[in-house]
């Protein structure tokens, strides 16, 4: 995308709008009398309305006028904000959605929603027989000097403040030039004004929406004062009562729209950069040129502030994610006929924006799964002594190079023996076999197995958790699920904070070099010649009175030289279980820059990426979770043999 095109601005800026307008209709759901939040909305239809305009969307005009002028009656008060006004604009988003991708389209298709738009509003009960209470403001502003040139007219601002209510305006003109030096088309006034209104603040910000990042702009409640119109402030050549305005001045945002293809060529760019200073450090490590370490040296700290500084330009909160989903608890509610509270919580959690483009579909899944199988109908609830409404909550938490998300309800809880009927009917698990509650709940992760009485359009049909696990586990990440009966579930994601660079330990095995993630390493011990049983496959070591499951690197990759006399056990954690990874030698920490396999390498689960070493050399990058699902199949295929 360019982001030099008026178009393609456009679009991204209109679904910034169509977001703030869905997130504060939501809102009003719980706080339908909430004046802020009234304003909000009519402000960001109002803007999609004269952008879609400015830029040739006509159609997106039309219908957003609509929506428009029913929030401005409920602005006014003239009109309340009912759960059907709601459900009606809310439906119309959807549609105004397709309408900002193309500035040809017409409006055709909309006029069943405007058909219910207009019905809500001439409900019985839209009508708000409890006007708001009057106030006294007190506005003090001046604009830019350019500000006529630029098309700004003061006077239909000052026409726009007396619609509000009551208002005395006064000019003033204390940086007036003399006659000499005054510029016919600069600004130099300022009006200090007092308004009695009902509206609530933000409708006098509302007044000033597209003017308001250059100019100079006070807005005081003096109700409790006990200022009324006839107090106010005579003409002079000062602002009457100054003491009374701490005038601030709100400048433009310093921001770049940038398109994030480019900021994936600039990392890719820095990762290279990475590789080459790694490859510098090795060299003038055989000289003994001090300048020239002296030089490296700056060169590795200049190249590791830039790789930060990289890796938090594409770090974004992670409520750019999470605000996505209180529409879809919104249209689950109608569509099981449940009620549903969403809670959201770690919102300032920051991850990469990749991770988090990624993880929508996985989230969306685990919602709608908790939804139709977790919660319960609300009689179910009562009955079990519950509240009536069920609770959907998503919290995300950071833990080291890790955060963790978590889907959680308090419904039912995961029925242990209704699963494992299940797996036993499918085959998956022979009748009898002794199964922790851990085994059991991944058992809800493989392809084709679903407890769903019926088919419906949320689930039954084999599909949904498998996905969920293979775009986990294609992140680097973990999923674990736990449930208490009664009680409900809680399914954890553990997402690795970036894709791009990673902290990694760096091991030798034979002649080959193979990084393992730092974020999965416990801790490194030397494996003893009484802990090292010389077996095939897998054994156990003990380790602090506890048995650990030992994988021999050396036999998963075949390789045939003898192993270096005093090995290494590396302890990692797979999130269910911890496994010893013996190699021959640990070379040390290393920064990571992931390069992707070829096409050719694709079904080599082993290994997520390589990266390029100092010497030019490649080394392959563990996935920690494959590679000890292969050694299990490899450890069971040599039982069966034997």
């Amino acid at each position: 995308m360019s982001i030099t095109d008026p178009l393609d601005v456009f679009r991204a800026e209109s679904q910034e709008l169509l977001e703030r307008i869905e997130e504060g209709l939501l809102d009003l759901e719980r706080r339908p009398d909430d004046g802020e939040v009234i304003a909000r909305v009519f402000r960001a239809l109002h803007t999609l309305k004269g952008s879609g305009a400015m830029f040739g969307f006509d159609a997106l005009a039309s219908f957003t006028h609509h929506c428009e002028s029913a929030f401005d009656r409920v602005r006014k008060r003239e009109a309340a904000a009912t759960p059907r006004l709601i459900e009606a604009v809310l439906a119309a988003l959807d549609h105004m959605r397709a309408l900002a991708q193309r500035p040809d389209a017409t409006a055709e298709g909309g006029e069943i929603l405007l058909t219910n738009l207009r019905q809500a509003m001439d409900d019985e009960g839209s009508t708000n027989t409890h006007p708001p209470s009057s106030k006294t403001w007190r506005i003090f502003f001046s604009l830019p000097t350019d500000c006529l040139i630029n098309g700004t007219r003061p006077l239909a601002l000052l026409d726009d403040l007396r619609n509000l209510g009551e208002a005395e305006i006064v000019a003033v003109t204390s940086k007036i030039p003399d006659l000499a030096q005054l510029t016919p088309t600069e600004c130099h006034l300022a009006w200090d004004v007092l308004l009695a209104s009902s509206e609530p603040k933000s409708a006098i910000e509302d007044v000033f929406l597209f003017v308001i990042s250059d100019m100079v702009l006070e807005i005081e409640d003096v109700t409790d004062r006990g200022d009324t119109l006839s107090t106010a402030p005579p003409q002079s050549d000062s602002p009457a009562e100054p003491e009374k305005f701490e005038t601030r001045t709100t400048m433009a945002a310093q921001t770049v729209r940038v398109p994030a293809s480019r900021l994936d060529e600039l990392l890719d760019q820095v990762g290279e950069l990475m590789i080459a200073q790694s490859r510098l450090k090795q060299a003038s490590a055989a000289s003994a040129d001090s300048n020239l370490r002296s030089v490296v040296e700056e060169i590795e700290r200049l190249a590791s502030v830039l790789r930060d500084s990289m890796m938090f330009v594409r770090m974004v909160p992670i409520s750019q994610l999470f605000g996505r989903f209180r529409r879809l608890i919104h249209d689950l509610a109608l569509e099981t006929g449940k009620q549903i509270e969403f809670a959201a919580e770690g919102e300032t959690t920051e991850l990469d924006k990749t991770v988090i483009e990624r993880l929508a579909d996985p989230l969306i899944h685990l919602i709608r799964n908790a939804a139709d199988h977790g919660l319960e109908s609300a009689a179910d609830r009562l009955a079990a002594g519950k509240a009536q409404t069920g609770r959907i909550t998503l919290s995300a938490r950071q833990v080291g190079a890790e955060v963790i998300i978590t889907v959680g309800d308090d419904g039912r809880g995961i029925d242990r023996a209704r699963v494992r009927a299940k797996a036993e009917e499918l085959r998956m698990i022979t009748p009898g076999a002794q199964l922790s509650d851990h085994d059991i709940y991944q058992l809800i992760t493989k392809p084709g197995f679903s407890t769903a009485a019926k088919i419906s359009n949320l689930s039954g049909r084999g599909v949904g958790m498998d996905v969920v696990k293979r775009t986990i586990e294609g992140l680097r990440g973990t999923l674990e699920l736990s449930s208490t009966p009664g009680a409900g579930s809680l399914v954890d994601l553990r997402i690795p904070l970036t894709l791009a660079i990673i902290e990694g330990l760096l091991v030798r095995v034979g002649d080959g070099r193979y990084v393992i993630p730092l974020s999965c390493v416990e801790e490194c011990i030397e494996l003893s010649p009484e802990l090292d049983m010389r077996s095939t496959g897998r054994c156990f070591v003990t380790l602090r009175d506890c048995l650990v499951p030992l994988l021999r690197l050396r036999e998963l990759f075949a390789i045939e030289n003898p192993p270096d006399p005093h090995q290494k056990i590396v302890v990692v954690s797979t999130g269910a279980e911890r496994v010893g990874l013996a190699v021959d030698q640990i070379l040390g920490h290393h920064q990571t820059v992931i390069k992707p396999l070829s096409r050719f390498h694709t079904n080599v689960e082993m290994f997520s990426g390589a990266t390029i070493l100092g010497d030019g050399s490649v080394a392959l990058i563990l996935d920690v979770m494959h590679l000890v699902a292969e050694g299990q199949k490899q450890e069971g295929q040599l039982r069966a043999a034997g």
